[in-house]
């Protein structure tokens, strides 16, 4: 009687998971990329995103990328407008840098990969940022309606906020900058 028992509840929870699985895959196959795909997302935000500074590039013939590019004279020193960006899975943070208290932040985006290229989509525009060089030298392209931030100018050019003094560097002299 037990091994009639056995051999029959096997056979019944078979015949329901086989009734019922191809309905369970599919919302589970509709309901779970999704997660996972948000989560692969938010884990694929580079690391050296999360404090980039501006540079800029001073000598387009050098073979040598830390002499190739290296911080803006006037944006640091004298004007004092360029921006440092910070990018995490919840913000995106442009940073005068001068004046930590100076942001503007974006909240509502989403963003994705494609190889050495990282693109964050708002409503208003896409901001894409590709590594084009291991030193680490990344280049922002801004599509879209123009994003225009009081005493906050927008580099081209980013490096980490650890590998900046790799760079060539003036000095700011006078301009206490």
């Amino acid at each position: 009687m037990t091994a009639l028992l056995a051999s029959c509840s096997p056979a019944t929870d078979k015949k329901v998971e086989k009734n019922t699985s191809p309905d369970i895959k599919k919302e589970v196959a509709t309901s779970t990329p999704k997660t996972v795909k948000n989560d692969q997302l938010q884990v694929e935000i580079p690391g050296d995103f999360s404090a980039l500074v501006p540079i800029d590039l001073l000598n387009s013939k050098s073979t040598n990328i830390y002499d190739k590019y290296g911080i803006e004279f006037s944006g640091n020193c004298y004007s004092c407008d360029l921006t440092s960006l910070s990018i995490n899975k919840k913000q995106i943070r442009w940073t005068n840098v001068c004046d930590e208290k100076d942001t503007f932040e974006i909240d509502d985006f989403s963003f994705s990969n494609e190889g050495n290229k990282t693109i964050f989509k708002t409503p208003e525009r896409t901001y894409s940022i590709t590594q084009i060089d291991k030193a680490p030298v990344y280049e922002l392209v801004i599509e879209g309606n123009k994003l225009e931030l009081k005493n906050k100018r927008i580099s081209r050019y980013f490096t980490t906020k650890k590998a900046l003094s790799l760079f060539t560097e003036h000095d700011c002299g006078d301009f206490e900058g």
